[in-house]
């Protein structure tokens, strides 16, 4: 059952070391995080799973253990989502552990967005609960995505969700979809149904709107609306914005 969630942005540019220079443009998201973090573990789950956008990379499970990297943003830098003793040797939690080229998940990178939220934890010191990562596909239907929320949901008596995801990248000119009028109502709606907990109105957002809003965070929020069904949890917005035109946002449930 799903006692808690945090709704994190996943952009690279939140980790200093890549943002270098421009890296005081985002430390109130920083702090946000933090706190969304802070009451992640407060609600003392069984397990924790970091869900984002696969993005490039191979969508499916990433174990304990899987390692992520910056480089190609410039940085010599490298991250590792948990400790891959977290979990008892044989348990795959239910859900295979291979993309669909059969490739073991262990043996592929992370996805930036599960490596942003590999940095987040590894910040905040996490220790509260084992680890497991979900790169989501951005084809994903939100049918489809709801399934996985409830899957993961079932999968442990109480289990917490660490959600990545952006919003819309067409909020202004320099945007990196440019700038496009239906984006301030796309991410005003997201952000209401964020800090809500409105599970419903996260599973309206339409998959096709998001595409070309290049909004990568909602397959990911519409697997917590899954996840969030009979969960009765409040939501609360620690963050909100729009810098270099992507709609940036921080939530937590409990």
């Amino acid at each position: 059952m799903l006692v808690a969630a945090a709704v994190c942005p996943c952009p690279p540019l939140l980790v200093p070391e890549v943002a270098t220079g421009a890296a005081p443009e985002l430390d109130a998201a920083r702090a946000a995080c933090t706190d969304a973090l802070g009451l992640l573990a407060a609600a003392r789950p069984d397990r924790l799973y970091v869900v984002g956008p696969a993005g490039e990379g191979a969508h499916g499970v990433f174990p304990a253990g899987s390692t992520g990297t910056f480089a190609g943003f410039g940085v010599d830098l490298s991250v590792r989502l948990g400790d891959d003793g977290g979990r008892p040797a044989g348990d795959d939690g239910g859900r295979p552990a291979a993309d669909d080229g059969g490739r073991p998940a262990a043996d592929r990178p992370l996805p930036v967005s599960l490596a942003v939220g590999a940095w987040l934890l590894g910040r905040a010191g996490w220790a509260d609960a084992p680890i497991e990562g979900l790169a989501v596909a951005g084809t994903a239907t939100p049918d489809v995505c709801a399934g996985i929320g409830r899957g993961l949901a079932d999968s442990a008596e109480r289990i917490a969700l660490l959600v990545m995801g952006d919003g819309s990248a067409c909020r202004t000119v320099k945007a990196p979809g440019y700038l496009d009028e239906r984006a301030a109502g796309f991410d005003a709606e997201a952000a209401r149904a964020l800090g809500t907990a409105d599970a419903a109105a996260l599973l309206a957002l339409e998959p096709e709107l998001a595409y070309e809003l290049k909004a990568a965070g909602r397959a990911p929020w519409q697997v917590l609306a899954g996840a969030a069904q009979g969960a009765d949890l409040d939501g609360r917005l620690l963050f909100e914005d729009a810098p270099y035109g992507v709609g940036y946002f921080v939530a937590a449930w409990s």
